[in-house]
């Protein structure tokens, strides 16, 4: 078995000074945010000045992008409309992650309440058959005779399964997002925003998003034939938002204007009581008010618990859980991905551990990489994603994560830092060494790939070159962007309730962030990873702290620090109180 130790780290650059565990970043306020706040409304416009937002937000349904500007949609909406009233087979095939289930989830829900008679799913296993339509897929999807296989969260780039599918004569309406390659495969319908010459504004849209879409359009067919006529229902297809909320946070796509529509009037009905039983199944399992449900607990706590079942099994669990109508059901099912999901911590945990200490030997020779390339024999294959994400969080470097797969392939998932397109970097790559990646695919800032186990040495010599050369000689330095300083006023519980669900932050619409000088004292560790404290502003009252994974940012016997920080609510035992989550933490010495 490789240890860490014996594990491989990319090509030798120029020598850079040894960097602690979490690299320091400088901290940058736009122009405008010198003076502290004191007073909730010009907090608020400054946050959504600061977000390219003149005249407030925007989530009203009637300001979504037109269905109409979807390059394909009326071509695939026909399709399916002739599908569901000749009730014919439909059999959606999704992808093992919590956007692909919710996509799945929704596309079962919507389809069946638009009419369809029969419905089935198949999600790949990551194991067995690995992402997207491959031909193997395409095998196991005939032997269950469908009419039309419908992809969700995949498909722009299975030309080989798309080429099976033909030559069994099953035709296959594609809908997917992420971002195609230079020829796009031979389908009877294709729905994708990131397809050439498609007009629609959001370029974001989540797989999940795709599907709604697709749903809506179909749903307007539908109608115009004269379907809904007589006892047929038309269904209200915004009671599929509280998932399309869920996939789309889960997936961390930008949350332009259009993905927080769709995020926010998910987030009212969930709030509202009005979601699935699943859904409220996860919520509650990890203690979550849904009186009070925000992104963030999409983030971390549904969508953690729906993956878990991708990453350690497959997803028919988690699918289950999204479309069941029994409350008792969707509990049940919650708690076997709540068992997942426990499992999954433990060993993230274990690789997390072993990757610190790789990353030890390496900065011990004072060298890092452009890119970095980790991996060890044991690592498991459903959980490297999570580990390149720390991993690149702790050095502000490019990773990628390889494990050995059920081929024998070493399967490995990248994460990139801003300014680095992931998915170029690796065409770049093949490109430049053809052969030398079996597969790969994914977006800007995360994505995915094979290749043979002796192709790891020559593929990360050829990735930190690409990296390398993609940010220049002179790559930007890191830094923390800051809303700037909360007078001690707004260092409360209502301030933190009102940025809660003041908007769904995420990805393109970042979270507030602040920074300011406070007195620190009684710092202590919990679980040797993580520092809590207690802060006091100047002229203010204390207030708890804590930063996640940040024990070497202990201030020691410094008792003032300069810290970055998130206004959030730490609800504990039922009792609520404003708390600091720690971005970074310098101590102020002298």
């Amino acid at each position: 078995m490789v240890k860490p130790s014996q594990a491989q780290s990319s090509f030798r650059s120029a020598p850079v000074p040894v960097q602690p565990a979490t690299p320091l970043r400088p901290i940058q306020r736009p122009p405008g945010a010198e003076q502290p706040l004191h007073r909730l409304d010009a907090l608020l416009e400054r946050l959504y000045r600061h977000r390219g937002l003149s005249a407030g937000i925007e989530h009203r349904l009637s300001a979504l992008h037109p269905v109409s500007q979807l390059l394909g949609i009326d071509a695939a909406a026909a399709l399916l409309a002739d599908q569901i009233q000749a009730q014919r087979q439909l059999l959606i095939v999704g992808d093992y992650d919590a956007d692909g289930a919710t996509g799945t989830a929704v596309a079962l829900l919507g389809l069946r309440a638009l009419g369809a008679g029969a419905l089935d799913s198949l999600v790949p296993s990551r194991f067995a058959q690995g992402y997207g339509l491959s031909p193997a897929v395409v095998e196991i999807a005939a032997e269950r005779r469908p009419d039309l296989l419908i992809t969700v969260d995949n498909g722009i780039a299975s030309h080989a399964g798309l080429a099976r599918a033909r030559e069994l004569g099953l035709p296959v309406l594609i809908t997917d997002h992420h971002l195609p390659g230079t020829e796009l495969p031979e389908a009877a319908a294709l729905v994708n925003p990131n397809q050439p010459g498609c007009p629609f504004p959001s370029k974001h849209l989540a797989g999940v998003g795709v599907m709604f879409y697709l749903l809506i359009a179909t749903r307007a067919e539908l109608r115009r034939r004269g379907w809904f006529q007589g006892q047929r229902k038309e269904p209200n297809l915004a009671e599929l938002l509280d998932l399309v909320a869920l996939g789309t946070v889960a997936d961390v796509v930008t949350l332009d204007a259009n993905n927080r529509i769709l995020v926010e009037q998910g987030l009212r009905r969930i709030r509202a009581g009005h979601c699935r039983p699943g859904l409220r199944a996860l919520l509650e399992i990890a203690g979550v008010d849904l009186t009070r449900t925000s992104a963030r607990d999409l983030a971390f706590a549904a969508a953690p618990r729906l993956n878990a079942a991708g990453r350690l099994e497959d997803m028919s669990a988690g699918i289950a859980c999204l479309v069941t109508d029994k409350p008792l059901e969707a509990m049940h099912l919650a708690q076997r991905l709540q068992a997942l999901n426990q499992e999954r911590r433990a060993l993230t945990h274990g690789m997390s551990q072993d990757a610190e200490r790789l990353l030890a030997e390496i900065l011990a020779q004072q060298e890092l990489k452009a890119g970095l390339c980790l991996f060890a024999e044991d690592w498991h294959e459903g959980v490297i994603g999570i580990l390149a994400a720390r991993v690149r969080e702790r050095c502000q470097r490019p990773v990628v994560a390889f494990a050995v797969g059920g081929d024998g392939l070493l399967k490995g998932s990248a994460r990139s830092i801003e300014g680095l397109h992931l998915r170029d970097c690796l065409a770049a790559v093949d490109h430049a060494h053809p052969g030398l990646i079996t597969r790969f695919g994914g977006h800007a800032m995360a994505a995915g790939l094979s290749l043979p186990r002796e192709a790891l040495e020559p593929f990360e010599q050829a990735f930190a070159e690409a990296v390398q050369e993609a940010l220049g000689p002179d790559p930007a330095t890191p830094v923390l962007h800051s809303d700037g300083t909360l007078g001690p006023a707004l260092l409360s519980l209502p301030t933190a309730e009102k940025l809660r669900l003041a908007a769904p932050w995420g990805k393109g619409f970042s979270e507030p962030l602040f920074d300011g000088q406070f007195e620190v004292s009684a710092p202590r560790l919990l679980k040797e990873r993580h520092l809590k404290l207690r802060v006091r502003p100047a002229q203010g009252p204390p207030l708890d702290a804590i930063g996640f994974n940040l024990a070497d940012q202990h201030p020691g016997g410094a008792t003032q620090a300069q810290i970055a920080y998130r206004l959030e609510v730490n609800d504990y035992r039922g009792l609520r109180s404003p708390q600091l989550l720690i971005e970074q933490l310098v101590p102020v010495v002298g």
